[in-house]
């Protein structure tokens, strides 16, 4: 077994045993990526973990304590140990029309609705249900104590944090691919320069 990256106990899969124990089969973690951001969609990963997961033991945790780097190494492992994959994106624009919550959680929808066989229940990180009809469970710092949270996390900052990059292409004058559309003293001293472009969320605070 891979020797543990991290000092926490993290519990591997617990909880998703417990539940596959009480009648819950099929288990699906969910979390999101890109919601405080500038600039980008908000993308959001649904997962359902095969029970062979604990080779990813040690490996994942929280994406926001992992390095750039390490997400990706990670990245096709999670996708090996997953019986099901889901991912939801929405634009700065939609975010712009629905306000970020309600536009993550109709990522969070997208990402429930690409998954086969249909979850009988949704791990969610944070505190807020998402507007399916799936028994649910709402679990603050899930990213950090839930395994199948914790692959989500991964996935769905891997793929956002894949379409920056490409974004920064299109908007070299902003360094997306440096913070990935977030406030950084960089970012907001390009928005000051150039103004915002079409892929920032003018409903968001995105000048000093």
């Amino acid at each position: 077994m891979n020797e543990s990256l991290f000092d926490f106990d993290l519990k591997p899969y617990d909880l998703e045993k417990q539940l596959k124990k009480s009648n819950y089969p099929v288990v699906a973690g969910v979390d999101e990526a890109g919601r405080g951001a500038l600039a980008g969609p908000v993308v959001a990963a649904a997962v359902v973990l095969k029970d062979t997961c604990h080779k990813l033991i040690g490996r994942i945790t929280d994406s926001k304590k992992l390095t750039s780097k390490h997400r990706e190494d990670v990245y096709d492992a999670i996708l090996d140990e997953c019986s099901s994959v889901g991912v939801g994106v929405v634009s700065a624009q939609e975010i712009d029309r629905l306000n970020i919550l309600k536009a993550t959680l109709k990522a969070m929808v997208q990402a429930v609705d690409q998954l086969v066989p249909r979850p009988n229940i949704c791990l969610i990180d944070g505190n807020v249900k998402i507007p399916v009809e799936i028994k649910q469970l709402t679990i603050i710092k899930g990213d950090l104590r839930v395994f199948s949270i914790s692959a989500a996390s991964i996935i769905a900052k891997v793929t956002r944090d894949r379409m920056m990059k490409a974004l920064d292409d299109d908007y070299p004058v902003y360094g997306l691919k440096k913070h990935m559309g977030y406030g950084t003293k960089e970012h907001y001293a390009a928005l000051y320069s150039h103004g915002p472009c079409a892929i920032h969320r003018r409903s968001f605070r995105i000048t000093v």
